[in-house]
């Protein structure tokens, strides 16, 4: 693998990182406790497709350059190949970097295991008249992490029994309790994360 290949090889991985990113800045923002930066990379989604297919076809020739059939010149000029080859040359680098990209293109598949469960262990209503439930309408998540960091966000405030939160439906349901907490407070937590509730029903 040469210097061209080696050049394919960071071109495949910094593809595959920028086609996730607005999946992993929200697990990122959730272990640096900085939540409002969530949505940053949001609105590279679009270009996730384009992004996916140069990390495929680049990783792809990068392979094909490596098991190609090497020419009667090459095989002639092969006494200064005797030596090891670096590392980073080798079909186990490439290799390691396929399996890497195939992760980070896979991330927003997975990336709410990152998050705690959103289970409540006890809820307890003092008047079942307080208990309201909406349905906030947020505009920004992208996949399974960012509907994930809004559900953790929410579930610590007092007062809310449950959260579902939806990237395809671009919504969050909450059940909470009125007189513990307030639709202004569960709203402004929500911004907090980086998306922006733009209504509610």
């Amino acid at each position: 693998m040469n210097k061209k290949t080696n050049r394919l090889v960071g071109a495949g991985v910094l593809s595959a990182v920028a086609a996730s990113l607005c999946c992993i800045t929200p697990v990122l923002a959730l272990i640096s406790g900085a939540s409002g930066v969530a949505s940053t990379f949001s609105w590279m989604e679009p270009a996730r497709p384009y992004l996916i297919g140069i990390t495929i076809l680049v990783l792809a020739f990068a392979w094909y350059q490596k098991l190609k059939p090497r020419t009667a010149e090459e095989i002639q000029c092969d006494c200064e190949e005797e030596e090891k080859k670096p590392f980073m040359q080798t079909k186990t680098f490439l290799g390691i970097v396929t399996v890497f990209a195939a992760l980070m293109l896979a991330f927003p598949h997975y990336a709410h295991v990152f998050y705690p469960s959103n289970d409540k262990k006890e809820v307890v209503i003092v008047n079942a008249s307080d208990i309201q439930t909406v349905t906030f309408d947020i505009k920004g998540m992208t996949c399974n992490g960012c509907a994930s960091h809004v559900e953790n966000d929410v579930n610590k405030l007092s007062g809310i029994i449950s959260v579902d939160a939806s990237y395809e439906e671009a919504t969050a349901k909450v059940e909470f309790d009125q007189s513990k907490v307030s639709l202004a407070q569960i709203e402004e937590v929500i911004n907090g994360t980086g998306y922006k509730v733009v209504g509610k029903k």
